[in-house]
């Protein structure tokens, strides 16, 4: 091609020849420029030259152009090539980066469910704990209460085995009841009361009892005590009931007898003695309730003292002396049998099967009208 050309350029200085120009025709298959012959020509053909020497001159200059752009592709190409792989290793740098920040946001998501995890159980257990600690609180509350409301009980009542001396001083013995109630005013007033109160008492026999168990009585409080419970169905409690709580809490008045025993078996029943002012009123009483003349219980006249509530109902039930003896009884037997199922009593079971028989004794002496004076 380069030959070609050089030969062109050599012909277009020379002079035009006089004769006919034969163009050379390129041969087939090469891609050089055809190379024009110069023969005889005349004259009018020298335009015709010129503006073929502009056209090879032309296509010498679009072969560099293309050349020249082919190279410039070429290296465009070649910094392409260049920048792609420096972005496939940035692409690759950023999905390890992306790797490694999704790795440690899982193991932090972990981490953070686990340390969630670990506080909830660590607030259930102090949750439990918290809720033991209450129920046993709550449990000791309840026993306190219990034994404060069983020792006022015992300060209140006075029963014949085990009288209240505060309460009921004249069953002291003259001699110590001259020292409780006298006022002397001189030595010798007080030394001749005394000394007439000696002289006058006789001795007192000591008494001494003779106890023995019962098998059967005692077989049956030792199974109920293996499971303490105040169900009616064992046969200790329904011995009980049948030989000592019903009689006893049996008045003349059904329907009031019904719902006495009902308030001693739940601990809701309340006796308080009845103020003095009111002991003269008469007037305003219901004729059921009865009134400080007349016992709501028996329904006989008789001077009342106390008076009973029977849990939230507000109404006041006049008794007399002798049957609050005998609900005092039931009071006191049913307390201790509390005590008992509550683990209180930490004596010989012996020991508490006598005490038991007590309580029952105690019961039928009310029921047989057997009562402390001034009750």
């Amino acid at each position: 091609m380069r030959r070609g050309q050089t030969h062109l350029e050599e012909d277009s200085q020379k002079e035009p020849a006089v004769g006919y120009w034969k163009p050379l025709m390129p041969s087939k298959g090469s891609k050089e420029e055809p190379e024009t012959g110069c023969q005889d020509a005349g004259p009018g053909d020298e335009s015709q030259s010129a503006e073929q020497c502009n056209v090879s001159r032309l296509r010498s200059s679009s072969v560099e152009i293309r050349e020249k752009g082919s190279e410039f592709l070429k290296e465009e190409l070649h910094k392409a090539q260049k920048e792609l792989k420096l972005k496939d290793k940035e692409c690759e740098r950023l999905s390890k980066v992306r790797e490694q920040l999704e790795q440690e946001l899982e193991e932090l998501t972990a981490s953070l469910f686990e340390e969630a995890h670990k506080m909830v159980r660590e607030a259930n257990t102090k949750q439990a704990a918290a809720e033991k600690q209450l129920k046993e609180a709550r449990g000791k509350i309840d026993m306190l209460q219990a034994e404060v409301t069983a020792l006022k009980t015992l300060v209140i009542t006075s029963t014949p085995s085990s009288p209240n001396w505060e309460l009921h001083p004249q069953l002291q013995s003259p001699s110590k009841a001259v020292f409780r109630k006298g006022h002397a005013r001189n030595k010798s007033t007080s030394s001749a009361m005394i000394t007439a109160a000696s002289h006058n008492v006789a001795p007192e026999p000591v008494s001494r009892e003779c106890k023995e168990v019962d098998s059967v009585l005692f077989a049956e409080f030792q199974s109920w005590k293996e499971s303490p419970t105040l169900d009616k169905s064992c046969s200790f409690l329904d011995r009980i009931y049948r030989e000592d709580v019903g009689p006893c809490l049996d008045f003349s008045k059904q329907e009031l007898s019904e719902l006495v025993r009902a308030a001693v078996e739940q601990n809701t029943l309340t006796i308080e003695p009845v103020a003095s002012q009111a002991l003269s009123v008469v007037k305003g009483s219901a004729e059921d309730c009865g009134g400080p003349k007349k016992c709501a219980l028996s329904g006989l006249p008789r001077t009342c003292k106390h008076r009973i509530t029977l849990g939230d109902s507000g109404n006041y039930y006049y008794i007399s002396p002798s049957c609050r003896a005998r609900i005092t009884a039931a009071c006191n037997f049913f307390t201790y049998i509390r005590y008992i199922q509550q683990g209180l009593v930490r004596q010989d079971v012996e020991l508490m099967f006598w005490e038991v028989m007590r309580l029952r004794r105690e019961m039928s002496l009310a029921k047989l009208g057997f009562y402390p004076n001034e009750i």
